[in-house]
């Protein structure tokens, strides 16, 4: 030791030159654009639910045994099996010694086998290239055809995607540019899925809150479109609008005039159109059915249909398959000038490409089983299996959630989710106020520390002012989603009793 100290004062010495320096990443230096980001689908009630159910492994007494998540659109995590072609295919194309193995049907070998073709090294372990492996680009093309009963799909306008998320993400970072009043303003609908304000925060553009139409099931109003936009003109320079069809968190499905409109009003204000399409499976209305943006757009003629820029989304995640954890999903992008879609190819091609495992499970998704295939009977089985529950579900959320006062609960047409309007006692209000927080959030705070259910509060996805909303899945089992309305109904009932005057609640 040259300077003749003692271990403890070396220590102590080092200790305050270790407490003199700073941290260089602190709150005040920290990118103001990631502070103002939010995501409720992963948000506070989420982290307290998480809390709650390490403390019940550890024995902390609850008035509840479980905790049931019903704040995040995961089929698996709720008990949905996997498709089983679908496993097959991966498990094929991940391990390809079981292509020798009789326990595969010959329809999986054939896909896997075709798959692994187009991977370099025919390998699921090697980077495809940035917009995805071909045949499986193609693949896409074949089935948006098909899907559009024969509108012309082309393959080199689709993308390969780490779940729609990615896409939406990266279409968004072209559109973003300009300050001031050429700041890049983007419509989205309101109530909408978080993650559209997430990224538009983290880009520092403009928000442009467009309301639906609560009374009428949350359709699309064409007015209220132009009233947002010319409202927004004042103040920055709108040049996109997202659609979200069917509907995250509202359920509903829009009409073929109701698109219509919307791309008649994109083609007039020189708009871009994303259409997020992930639910497109996900309809159980027998008096609605999912209409593309792309088809309704090429049915229109060529004057829109070769001039509007569409990028239209979907995903493993959702409809019948649910694949989460794959992250998988595709875009496919119209009318992008060349020298700009050339610009979108390098912006993908810094993040390599997205997992070919779950472009594996895409093809699947856009491949599936045909009726003279070995497969195609357990398949169909299945996948009518988890339609027809999802759909027998959404009635039942619907019908249990209109019998509770104070609850109503528009027809849950579409998607995985329904987005009540609660009635929330003005003492309550002012509750939640001193506690700073939005009312409810409060309830549903109070419902998860009751009864152990995590639900997000409709202010995470925005709302009309002075309207509360909250958003549950409809993807617990039967069983369990019966018991989950029983008790939030028995909460509601209490909660208002225990905020409202009894005049209150006899209005």
């Amino acid at each position: 030791n040259p300077k003749g100290l003692t271990r403890a004062e070396a220590t102590v010495v080092t200790r305050e030159n270790i407490k003199m320096r700073e941290k260089t990443l602190t709150m005040e230096t920290l990118n103001p654009q990631v502070k103002a980001v939010e995501y409720a689908v992963r948000g506070p009630i989420v982290l307290k639910a998480g809390e709650i159910e390490r403390g019940l492994q550890q024995g902390q007494k609850h008035p509840f045994t479980e905790v049931i998540k019903a704040n995040i659109g995961d089929a698996h995590a709720m008990g949905q099996k996997p498709i089983t072609f679908l496993r097959q295919v991966v498990a094929l194309c991940s391990f390809p010694e079981l292509l020798e193995s009789p326990s595969f049907p010959e329809d999986a070998k054939v896909r896997a086998g075709r798959i692994l073709q187009g991977c370099g090294g025919q390998s699921l372990g090697s980077y495809s290239a940035s917009q995805g492996v071909d045949c499986i680009r193609r693949d896409i093309a074949a089935y948006i055809k098909q899907r559009d009963k024969g509108v012309p799909a082309d393959w080199d306008n689709v993308y390969l995607t780490t779940g729609a998320s990615d896409g939406i993400v990266s279409i968004l970072k072209m559109l973003v540019s300009g300050q001031g009043l050429s700041r890049c303003g983007v419509m989205i609908p309101i109530p909408q899925y978080p993650l559209y304000s997430a990224a538009i925060a983290e880009m520092d553009a403009v928000q442009i809150n467009y309301y639906l139409d609560e009374d009428h099931c949350w359709a699309l109003d064409i007015n209220e479109l132009h009233r947002a936009y010319l409202a927004a003109k004042e103040h920055c320079h709108p040049r996109v609008i997202c659609i979200i069809n069917p509907g995250n968190p509202t359920g509903q499905v829009q009409s073929k005039k109701c698109i219509e409109e919307v791309l008649h009003f994109a083609f007039e204000e020189n708009l871009f159109v994303m259409a997020d399409e992930v639910y497109q499976d996900n309809v159980y209305s027998t008096d609605c059915q999912f209409h593309s943006f792309k088809k309704v757009l090429y049915e229109m003629g060529p004057e829109y249909f070769n001039t509007v820029e569409l990028a239209s989304f979907h995903s493993t995640s959702k409809g019948y398959s649910g694949e989460c954890g794959f992250r998988g999903g595709y875009m496919e992008v119209l009318n992008l000038d060349p020298e700009v879609k050339a610009q979108l190819v390098k912006l993908l091609s810094v993040r390599l490409c997205p997992p070919v495992s779950g472009q594996a499970a895409m093809d699947v998704i856009v491949n599936p089983p045909l009726p003279h295939e070995p497969s195609y009977p357990q398949f169909h089985e299945e996948k009518s299996t988890i339609l027809g529950a999802l759909a027998e579900k959404a009635r039942m959320t619907e019908h249990i959630l209109n019998a509770v006062p104070g609850i109503k609960c528009n027809p849950v047409q579409g998607a995985m989710y329904a987005f009540p309007s609660i009635f929330i006692p003005p003492r309550a209000v002012e509750e939640a106020k001193a506690l700073g927080m939005p009312p409810d959030m409060l309830y549903c705070l109070r419902l998860l520390e009751d009864t152990g259910i995590c639900i997000v509060p409709g202010s995470g996805f925005g709302q009309r002012e002075g309207t509360h909303h909250f958003r549950m899945t409809i993807l617990p089992s039967m069983e369990k989603l019966k018991v989950l309305l029983e008790k939030l109904r028995d909460f509601h009932i209490k909660f208002l009793k225990k905020y409202s005057s009894l005049e209150e609640l006899e209005r």
